[in-house]
């Protein structure tokens, strides 16, 4: 039995967190974010405030922004060789370019050629020829990387290029990774690759957050080929009846520079040590305009998320959004429902397979307001639509790693890839109508006749979803 002392101690100390939270909890966050911790610290106190302590900051130590900080000159530096190159005046270019640069701090970049891959197999197999045909460097930076029969596919492409006297480095997310990193990295190393994890969990150096994680995918060969996208190394079926489609672009021209500073930065924040100070910008290869978008905690606004929402207030006709995981926060969801008042077409995919039963839930419990707002729904039916991408009109697109979630707005690590010349653009809607003919149209009417128990769970969900 609790002496009676102590209940009343631990009862008044949940009164005084309860009361401390509701000025430590709003500093720096968003509303949502907010409301969702205060309601677990009011109803459950203790396990609250040591969840809080655990993950509740979405920031990086200090060692890790003063690191950030000395990187600002390399960005300057890559950027000014790049409109040097291309000698553009940034007058010129859109608005969302130019955005997307005070975010991201690379500039759009005209003379590139563009391949949208949305076939796993073929990705990976354009991948590993690429890594064949290398003979200065390889640079990867994947948030999974499995030792399955396609990670050693790429291990072994590795392994021949080290033969031939190219130095591959890798960058691995031990989180996304977690079932197979100890297999990845011991193939890695006995292939004479430099490796080194990713926002590794260093308690001492203040990295106490393992939920805050890199999710980019990024892959660079000779500094003249890139790749990013939605698809990891990892088998397309890993998880038991579960297969993935996927959508990455393979770059080649002067942005090939752009991305291949995101990965450098990344090594140096891991390392302190720089690969390149001065990238090769590749000469021109095609027409197609495109802009790096690097976002996460590490840069001081929510990029992607700035980005999309401003761009959406822009939209005149069409806009449509691809992904399998959907929680907007409510600016999004504002711009996304006023939008379609006036008169612009809003469509999102979103997959009808489910692979995180909590996220699909908080995800579910918005389907109801964005249907009343007259934005239109398609669950794609085929197989678990990982890709991630959005087109606004004929003049801007994006694909990359991030998300529309706020774990991705907020927490990730994130690579965007935004597309801004029509032929670009255009091919990225041929794909999305072959999204939307293996997909099925979700009527607010049908929505509506699910479940008393389902919506609870959707509306618990929800309640946590700013926690996710």
């Amino acid at each position: 039995m609790i002496p009676a002392s102590l209940a009343e101690f631990y009862y008044a100390a949940e009164w005084v967190i309860r009361l401390a939270m509701l000025a430590v909890v709003p500093l720096r966050r968003t509303p949502a974010a907010a409301r969702g911790w205060l309601l677990l610290i009011f109803f459950l106190p203790v396990p609250g405030l040591l969840l809080f302590l655990a993950i509740g900051s979405p920031r990086f130590p200090q060692w890790r922004a003063a690191r950030f900080a000395r990187l600002r000159s390399f960005f300057a530096d890559v950027s000014r060789r790049l409109r040097a190159a291309e000698e553009v005046d940034p007058t010129s270019e859109p608005e969302s370019a130019r955005l997307a640069e005070r975010l991201g701090l690379l500039p759009a970049v005209g003379g590139n050629r563009v391949e949208l891959l949305d076939r796993y197999d073929e990705a990976i197999d354009r991948l590993v020829a690429d890594i064949d045909a290398a003979r200065a460097h390889v640079r990867i930076l994947v948030y999974i990387f499995a030792d399955d029969r396609v990670g050693r596919r790429v291990v072994e492409a590795l392994a021949r290029a080290v033969a031939r006297g190219v130095a591959c480095h890798v960058l691995v997310d031990p989180v996304g990774s977690r079932p197979w990193i100890d297999g990845t990295l011991r193939l890695l190393r006995e292939a004479g690759v430099e490796t080194r994890a990713a926002l590794p969990f260093r308690l001492l150096r203040g990295r106490t957050r393992r939920d805050m994680r890199n999710h980019r995918k990024l892959f660079v060969i000779d500094g003249t080929i890139a790749y990013t996208g939605s698809q990891n190394l990892v088998a397309r079926d890993f998880r038991t009846g579960i297969v993935n489609d996927e959508l990455v672009a393979r770059v080649s021209g002067p942005a090939v520079a752009a991305l291949s500073s995101v990965f450098l930065a990344d090594w140096y924040l891991e390392t302190e040590r720089l690969l390149d100070r001065e990238p090769a910008i590749p000469p021109p290869a095609g027409e197609a305009v495109l802009q790096a978008l690097p976002s996460g905690a590490d840069y001081p606004l929510l990029g992607f998320q700035t980005l999309l929402t401003w761009q959406v207030g822009q939209a005149r006709e069409e806009i449509v959004i691809v992904t399998p995981y959907l929680i907007p926060d409510e600016g999004l969801l504002d711009a996304l429902g006023t939008a379609a008042l006036r008169g612009v077409e809003v469509r999102i995919i979103v997959s009808a397979v489910v692979d995180q039963w909590l996220v699909n839930l908080a995800q579910r419990s918005y389907y109801d307001e964005l249907l009343s707002r007259g934005i239109r729904l398609y669950r794609y039916r085929r197989h678990l639509l990982h890709a991630k991408a959005v087109r606004i009109d004929d003049d801007f697109a994006v694909i990359g790693s991030s998300n529309f979630d706020i774990r991705s707005f907020q927490l990730n690590e994130e690579v965007s890839l935004l597309l801004l010349d029509h032929d670009s653009i255009a091919a990225l809607a041929r794909i999305e109508q072959g999204y939307l003919r293996e997909s099925t149209p979700l009527s607010l009417e049908e929505w509506r006749r699910r479940g008393l128990a389902v919506r609870l769970a959707e509306n618990i969900a929800r309640l946590i979803s700013p926690l996710l």
